[in-house]
Parts: C-alpha cells; sequence; structure tokens
C-alpha cells in the first residue's frame, strides 16, 4: 500500500463495511504505526493502467498478528484476491516474529468464517455487542502455531488462487 492508493482502499472499505475506517486512519496506518503491515491487491487493464481491488491491514502486537481489515472489491471477490491478499500478510507476519494470527468477524457473516476456516482459524470467544451499529456480537477466530510449515502451506495455498496472475 502507498500514499496514492488510500483514496481507493477507502472506497473499498466504504462499499465493504457499515462501519467503514475514516481515511486518516489508513494515512495513519501507513505513515505513523510502526506495527502496521499493509498491501493492495491491484487490477491491471492492458494498457496499463491498474486500479486498486483489494486491501489489507495487519497489525503486529509481540508475536502475533492481527488481522485489522481486510476487503475486496465487490466486482472483483470470487477471483482469489482476498486468499492471496490474507495468505501475503500471514506468510510476512510469520517472518517477522509471529506464531499466531487473530482476529474478529461478525457472528452472522458466515462467508467470511468459512473464508477464514480455510486457513485454519477457528473460533476461540466472543465478543458480545462489538459492533456498535447494530450491536451483532463478534467471533474471535485465532490460528496458532504459525511457523515455516504453515507458511509454505501457505505459499501452496496462495498460488491457486484464481486469477492470481492479474491480482
Amino acid at each position: 500500500m502507498q500514499i496514492d492508493d488510500l483514496a481507493q482502499v477507502h472506497a473499498i472499505d466504504v462499499q465493504s463495511f457499515s462501519m467503514p475506517w475514516p481515511l486518516s486512519s489508513y494515512r495513519y496506518e501507513l505513515l505513523e504505526n510502526p506495527a502496521s503491515l499493509q498491501w493492495v491487491a491491484e487490477a491491471c487493464s492492458p494498457d496499463g493502467a491498474c486500479q486498486v481491488v483489494g486491501m489489507i491491514v495487519v497489525w503486529l502486537i509481540l508475536d502475533e498478528a492481527h488481522i485489522a481489515t481486510i476487503a475486496v472489491q465487490a466486482d472483483h471477490r470470487g477471483r482469489g484476491i482476498g486468499r492471496v491478499l490474507l495468505a501475503q500478510a500471514l506468510q510476512a507476519s510469520i517472518r517477522k516474529g509471529a506464531h499466531m494470527a487473530t482476529l474478529e468477524v461478525r457472528a452472522g457473516n458466515q462467508v467470511a468464517q468459512e473464508f477464514y476456516r480455510g486457513f485454519e482459524f477457528e473460533v476461540v470467544n466472543r465478543r458480545p455487542r462489538y459492533y456498535r451499529d447494530n450491536n451483532e456480537d463478534a467471533l474471535i477466530m485465532t490460528i496458532s502455531g504459525l511457523d515455516q510449515a504453515y507458511a509454505a502451506w501457505l505459499e501452496k495455498k496462495k498460488l491457486t488462487a484464481q486469477d492470481y496472475g492479474n491480482s
């Protein structure tokens, strides 16, 4: 993620979530938060014009990678872009010393939960009324035992994403 990507990243966030981050939060993550790692996925046309179609922000806290946000533009979903982003972020987190990863997901978002289970995340707890917009509970999902074997498994998973060469 680069400073020039922020408007497109924020647009994806607004499109994807009922409580999007303000643009200033992405600017902070990119420029000021030393614990933050960020990536974007771009789709490029034959003429070389590229647009951001997905993004992820991860916070490294001691030996834990916290998936702060991940989203893919609606008309690019289902192509493996989110899978590539999450695999990339987890691999980088392992290289930086993470041994576990965690995230919160809406209790009612079955699609996202299945996506995370595909990476071996498991529900470990619940945060009642976590989401302020509708008081929905959050499920805390975690992976423990991140290591080089898991990183190698991620590489295979990442490379099987549809349209990977276009992401």
